[in-house]
């Protein structure tokens, strides 16, 4: 991980010793991003994406404590240092129970501190650039965000790729599921196995219990020779099952056999042979409510279950759109060989505007069909109109329809002031502080719309 990569957010109400710690970690080689407050710290959050925060325990207003719990809401898996000038065996012990990474006294040993921070970065791996960048970074590197939520996501996803804990994705259809379940498996010490993926919901069911655990020649009408089966093509790799909540009752109690057992026998076969399959599944469905309807089993549920990752749709991750849409633009003028080099500031507002009810599959349909009719090298509004307009008809939930007007005014607002928070607080006829928790609840991010 390159050291430039990591930043960290530093937080105290000494604006001396502000400067001092700071200096020493820039000296470091870390880049620092620096609050006189509580509230500031909780404010430049979302937009400095920092990859370890460290903060004084006491000030005034919100203290560091405050602070900590406030984080912990938006990013749990973030590593958060406290230092204090009155620390107490007993205040540091309750401290680091409730999840503080490291409690250290005043004044501050400048080795002790570094030391602790390299622990956090080397626990976490999150000082990896954002879109993937570097070797260490690879992992990820499909993934293109500067979401917090989906910053959070991933720190997650990679500390349970550490293990061989079983994980559950959910998310809308055209989230990208199997995208992150890749990125899963390559951030894996499974990374070198194959990574191998079925549509539980895509294959007949008929066939998918020969498909998945495989049959022998003559087994039945069809079978002309020996077929492994995808857990033996997975063996010592990852077994992707997409769509799991479409999986029929008979063929869940003979899935749950084989991971109960760790082995497969094929249909057809007199012996069962050993399974070695890191399992990663995904559906669009809510499956408790499935269990409720007798359509899932609740047993398989919990062996699927161990860790679940919840992607968020596209429209709850607006700061991605621009740099999804670049994304698909230039691999589609690639692959196409047509000279289209941007999108109007009219057409990018259209897409940022968009609700987006098929999330990134629908982006990507949006923009391709843009590229396909498009007669200049900047794409105009209309030409994404049509495309943008398909699926928009249903009527939202009230839920839906005031949290899409609070997104929408507070975009708004910030296009207005050109991203400052001040002024947009201001005539929202907001506190500041009230009005950053709006914008964290709609991971909306101020700088994007500075010019």
């Amino acid at each position: 991980m390159s050291a430039e990569a990591k930043r960290i957010l530093l937080v105290d109400d000494d604006q001396d010793l502000l400067r001092l710690l700071s200096m020493r970690l820039q000296s470091a080689g870390y880049e620092v991003i620096c609050a006189e407050s509580g509230e500031e710290a909780l404010g430049l959050f979302p937009v400095a994406h920092p990859h370890v925060v460290i903060s004084d325990l006491r000030m005034e207003g919100m203290d560091g404590m405050a602070l900590f719990d406030a984080i912990r809401t938006s990013n749990t898996s973030i590593p958060v240092i406290i230092l204090t000038a009155h620390g107490s065996i007993p205040e540091a012990v309750a401290a680091t129970k409730r999840g503080v990474f490291s409690f250290l006294t005043k004044p501050v040993d400048s080795k002790g501190l570094l030391r602790e921070i390299e622990k956090a970065f080397n626990l976490t791996a999150a000082g990896e650039g954002g879109e993937g960048s570097g070797p260490e970074g690879l992992w990820r590197r499909e993934i293109q965000t500067r979401s917090p939520v989906m910053e959070k996501l991933l720190s997650r996803a990679k500390l349970a790729a550490e293990s061989d804990s079983s994980i559950l994705i959910r998310g809308e259809s055209g989230t990208g599921k199997e995208l992150f379940a890749r990125a899963i498996h390559r951030a894996s010490h499974r990374a070198s196995g194959p990574f191998v993926a079925v549509n539980c919901g895509a294959i007949p069911d008929a066939l998918l219990e020969s498909e998945l655990f495989g049959h022998t020649k003559g087994s039945f009408s069809g079978a002309v020779k020996d077929y492994p089966g995808l857990f033996k093509s997975a063996h010592e790799g990852t077994l992707f099952l997409d769509e799991i909540g479409d999986m029929p009752l008979a063929l869940q109690v003979k899935l749950l056999r084989v991971l109960q057992e760790k082995q497969v026998r094929p249909i057809g076969a007199t012996k069962a042979f050993p399974i070695d399959a890191r399992i990663i599944s995904a559906t669009h469905r809510d499956l408790e409510s499935e269990i409720v309807n007798g359509n899932f089993r609740e047993d398989l549920f919990y062996r699927l279950n161990v860790v679940s990752l919840e992607l968020p749709t596209l429209s709850q991750r607006r700061e991605d759109i621009p740099l999804l849409a670049d994304q698909f633009l230039r691999s589609l003028t690639v692959k196409t060989g047509k000279k289209v080099n941007r999108f109007s500031s009219e057409a990018m507002e259209e897409l940022m505007a968009a609700q987006w009810p098929g999330n990134i599959r629908q982006l990507l349909n949006a923009v391709e069909q843009a590229v396909a009719l498009a007669t200049t090298p900047v794409i105009p509004a209309d030409l994404l109109s049509s495309a943008i307009r398909e699926n928009q008809e249903k009527v939202p939930s009230f839920a839906e329809a005031r949290r899409n007007f609070e997104q929408e005014y507070l975009v708004r607002l910030l296009k207005i002031t050109g991203g400052n928070v001040t002024q947009a607080a201001r005539l929202a006829k907001r506190n500041r502080t009230d009005f950053y928790k709006l914008l964290q609840r709609h991971h909306i991010v101020p700088s994007m719309f500075k010019s």
